[in-house]
């Protein structure tokens, strides 16, 4: 299985993206801005094709799991990516929830914000979690915005 984010959109604070599991749109993503020089918690993930696993420990992974009991198995955990660590997959509306992480809703255009995080977040976790424990989910980053 595979996730696509093609961003369309940013500036010096944010990127918005489309979606697509398996070449179909699911939902938008907000992350960081474009940096070309990483800044911690300030910079979007590079471009790039990585695999997706899940994730059983840590704060995000106790938070979720009481949370959404009937749903988490582990968080969804981008691997390897260049320069960072624990780049995950999760719910949060604006730059100051994304810490380089990739967040998931619906464009709040002109602003800078995705809003239904939660609900897209589970919609989208019960498609792909499955192909992530058994390795076999990637995500490619593509930078439209830039072209």
């Amino acid at each position: 299985m595979k996730i696509r984010v093609d961003r369309i959109w940013s500036d010096e604070d944010v990127t918005i993206s489309e979606i697509f599991i398996d070449d179909e749109f699911f939902c938008h993503g907000l992350e960081d801005e474009y940096r070309a020089e990483k800044v911690p918690d300030e910079t979007r993930i590079p471009l790039g094709e990585y695999a997706i696993t899940l994730r059983t420990v840590g704060g995000f992974h106790q938070r979720y799991l009481s949370r959404f009991p009937d749903l988490h198995q582990g968080m969804l955990w981008v691997r390897d990516v260049p320069g960072f660590t624990y780049i995950l997959i999760h719910i949060g509306n604006t730059e100051d929830d994304t810490s380089g992480c990739l967040l998931l809703g619906v464009a709040d255009f002109p602003g800078k914000r995705v809003l239904y995080s939660a609900r897209t977040y589970q919609r989208f976790y019960a498609q792909v979690w499955e192909a992530a424990r058994d390795d076999d989910l990637t995500i490619e980053f593509q930078d439209l915005d830039r072209e």
